[in-house]
Order: structure tokens, then C-alpha cells, then sequence
């Protein structure tokens, strides 16, 4: 019997595992009702643990690649322009392509197998840096623009050629729609599975880096929008406060993305609980074991990108001897373990006469 997590050795659990059966017990690895992008690793299916690591990996390098030459050619056109867009345009970009390496950073580190002193694994690495990352595009990127707009808000107006800063939105916008596209189809990809917009995907996912890339490609596109209109009704009406106008819109938009992303982040590094869809998916395959009659308490909870801990109260079938019920909760236990959905699996004995869970109280 399971008391407390077992350290997240590979070769941990190879003894008690050779004690379970070739085939999967009956329920248990045999998902026919969902079909959950968190849940795509079944009990009954072959690893594939790198897919959307890889998928967040080439997203996000794409984001980092494509920011880095936007913010070359923004900072240039700011410095011959000295528009107060383009200068919240330029600090945008360079904080986003810093951001990218923090959130390269997250996807690195969040992968480190458990040990002796990260029982349940590094996965809330990745919330710690891509929160890091958040608070570098509140700061870099939305602080610095709404000073800029406030302190060119009254500037003298003077003749200004805006053709070099248009031609380089309009490259980066090209640029900044690419990534976001890529992120798009990624997100697209997981949440047709669970019958959900991509937005409402990348939203509720336990993946940050995915995220993080998202919201902040989204943030650049509809910035180079309001910084291209801004400069267009400056070189219009001669009036500078259009440009100043501009640089504040941004910096309040990166603000919104930036406290977004803290707060997603905070959830997940605080306890975030899984969806009920993902809670109903594995009570029924508990309740489905021919080794429990009734389960009393499951919790759940996203320690890191598409890992889960759980932990569940239940009752054996049959009056067995404690060694049984030991030996019965450990190979209960390595299916779930033998899932890389699961970073770790605890089962324990219900208490005495304890409310039972049912499925339709989910």
C-alpha cells in the first residue's frame, strides 16, 4: 500500500510492475467514451510523450526566431522615425524575443525526470519561468510603452516620413502572423478533440509555453494594427498626440496579455485541479477495475504540462489480507504509472462507512 509518492525513478517501480499482468484489467486502459487531447497517452496505447513537447518547442522557436528581426528593424525605424509607436513597437518585440528564451527556458526544465528531492518531477518549472516571462512583458513591454506615449503625449510637432516604420509593420506583421498561425494550428489541432474553439483550448490547457506564445503573437498583431493607425492619423492630421495615442493602446493591451498570463500561471503553480471531463474519465476507470467496489475520494491535480497526480481513497473487493490489498494497490498503481499522463499514482484505503463517489455527482 501507497502512502506517499514514490520517487520518479524510471526504474522504480520495474520490480512491483513485473507483477502485473501482460493484459490490462478490465476498464482500466480501454477508453472508449472521451477523446481528450490531456488524455491522449490511454492506458492501453503506446507512448508518445515528445509530440506536443516537440509541437511547443517548434512554436515557440519560431516566435523567438521571427521577434529577434522584428526587433532589430523596429528599433531601427524608431530610432529615424522617433515615433512613440514604433518605440513601444520596438520594446514589445525585444521583450518578446527575451520572453521566448525564458519560455525555451520552461520547456528545458520542465521535462527533468523526478528525483529523491522532486518527488512529483519539475514540471511546475515550466509555470515558474513562463510567470517570469509574463511579468518581463508588463514591465519591458506595457510599462515602457504607456511612459513613452504619456512623455510624447504634448510633443512638438515636427515633419516626420513614416515610409521606413510602415514598410517594417508590414513585414512584421507578415512575421508575427506566421508565428501566431503556427501557434493557432497547434492549439486548433487539441481542441477539435475536445469539441472547443482553439482559444478555449489554449486558455484551460496545462501547457504555458503554448500559451504564453499565443496570447503574446496575438498581442503583436493587433499592436502593429493600432501602431500603423496611429502613425497614419499623425502623418494625417499633424496632431503628435496620435502617436503618443498609439504607444499607450499598446502598453494597455500588454498589460491585459501580461496579468492574463500571471494568473493562469499562478493557478497551476498554486494546485490547479483537472478538468471534470478528465475527473469523470478516471473514476470510471477506477470503478471499472474488478479489484475496487466503490471509490471515496479522488483528487487530481496538474503538476506540471500533461502530468497529473492523483491520489484516491477506495475499497477492495473481497475481505484480503492486508499484503493483497498492498500488492493490489501497487499494480493498480503502475497502470496508472505506465500512463506519461501521470506523473504519479497513490492509492489508500476508503475510511469506514465514507460518502461514495459516483459518477453522476461529477
Amino acid at each position: 500500500m501507497s502512502l506517499k509518492p514514490s520517487v520518479g525513478n524510471p526504474q522504480h517501480h520495474s520490480s512491483a510492475s513485473s507483477k502485473v499482468p501482460s493484459h490490462r484489467a478490465r476498464g482500466v486502459g480501454n477508453l472508449t467514451t472521451f477523446n481528450d487531447p490531456e488524455l491522449k497517452h490511454t492506458l492501453n496505447q503506446s507512448p508518445e510523450t515528445n509530440d506536443e513537447h516537440s509541437g511547443s518547442l517548434i512554436t515557440v522557436l519560431i516566435a523567438v526566431g521571427a521577434n529577434l528581426i522584428i526587433a532589430i528593424a523596429k528599433t531601427v525605424a524608431a530610432f529615424i522615425t522617433g515615433s512613440a509607436s514604433m518605440i513601444a513597437e520596438a520594446a514589445h518585440s525585444w521583450a518578446d524575443a527575451g520572453n521566448g528564451t525564458l519560455l525555451i527556458v520552461a520547456e528545458k526544465k520542465s521535462v527533468k525526470p523526478a528525483d529523491k528531492s522532486h518527488p512529483l518531477g519539475y514540471g511546475k518549472e515550466s509555470y515558474v519561468w513562463s510567470m517570469i516571462a509574463a511579468f518581463g512583458v508588463f514591465t519591458a513591454g506595457s510599462i515602457v510603452s504607456i511612459y513613452t506615449g504619456i512623455k510624447e503625449w504634448n510633443a512638438t510637432e515636427s515633419e516626420t516620413n513614416y515610409t521606413i516604420a510602415f514598410i517594417v509593420l508590414a513585414v512584421a506583421f507578415v512575421l508575427e502572423g506566421f508565428s501566431l498561425i503556427q501557434a493557432y494550428r497547434q492549439s486548433k489541432k487539441h481542441g477539435e478533440a475536445l469539441d472547443i474553439s482553439a482559444l478555449g483550448y489554449v486558455v484551460d490547457t496545462s501547457n504555458p509555453t503554448l500559451r504564453g506564445v499565443f496570447f503574446e503573437d496575438l498581442a503583436a498583431v493587433i499592436g502593429l494594427v493600432v501602431a500603423a493607425a496611429a502613425m497614419g492619423m499623425h502623418a494625417y492630421t499633424g496632431e503628435a498626440y496620435w502617436d503618443a495615442l498609439g504607444s499607450i493602446i499598446v502598453g494597455l493591451l500588454l498589460g491585459v496579455v501580461a496579468i492574463f498570463l500571471i494568473s493562469r500561471n499562478r493557478d497551476f503553480l498554486v494546485g490547479y485541479r483537472v478538468t471534470d471531463r478528465m475527473h469523470e474519465y478516471v473514476l470510471s476507470e477506477l470503478l471499472n477495475h474488478p479489484d475496487i467496489d466503490s471509490v471515496s475520494y479522488l483528487h487530481l491535480e496538474w503538476v506540471g504540462p500533461k502530468k497529473i497526480f492523483m491520489v484516491a481513497a477506495v475499497d477492495i473487493a473481497g475481505n484480503q489480507k492486508e499484503e493483497h490489498v498492498a500488492q493490489k494497490f501497487e499494480e493498480i498503481e503502475n497502470l496508472f504509472r505506465d500512463n506519461p499522463v501521470f506523473q504519479e499514482a497513490i492509492l489508500t484505503l476508503s475510511a469506514p462507512n465514507a460518502d461514495i463517489l459516483k459518477l453522476e455527482d461529477i
